[in-house]
């Protein structure tokens, strides 16, 4: 009898512990919703984060376009003694491989400046001299028109 009761009392216990697995097994409706809530709260300052890094790197982009352009302008002004009439003349006379699309509003439309300055005293014709964003935008960072730079 001994061995018939001890084996009647293992599956008892196996029962109960089998039972208690399998009420306590998965999460409660409360759990997932905080779970949930966390994740969309990081999902959010992620895209925040997001948001800003492009931003600077588009601004990065146009800080180096605007450079590179106005170099060739003046490298074209002081080779050619003459200034250049349109972007398009830069890219014609070989100084820019083609005429960059402004970061800001994703097409080529550059503001060119148009001045009376010369740059050496061998130089026949007045024409660009500088180059702007065509973008009305403001900067988020700095507060600046990004026309203005």
């Amino acid at each position: 009898m001994n061995g018939l009761s001890g084996t009647s009392r293992g599956r008892a216990g196996g029962v109960r512990r089998l039972r208690a697995r399998s009420s306590s097994g998965g999460f409660t409706l409360i759990e997932l919703m905080i779970v949930i809530t966390i994740i969309f709260i990081l999902l959010g300052l992620a895209a925040g984060r997001y948001d800003k890094t492009i931003a600077r790197s588009r601004e990065a982009v146009l800080k180096h376009d605007l450079q590179v352009l106005r170099e060739s302008i003046d490298n074209y002004t002081l080779d050619k003694q003459a200034a250049p009439q349109s972007l398009e003349d830069l890219h014609s006379a070989g100084y820019l491989r083609e005429v960059p699309v402004d970061p800001m509003t994703q097409a080529a439309d550059w503001d060119p400046v148009f001045d009376n300055v010369v740059l050496s005293p061998d130089q026949v014709t007045t024409g660009m001299v500088d180059v702007h964003s065509h973008s009305s935008r403001t900067s988020p960072f700095d507060g600046t028109v990004y026309s203005s730079w």
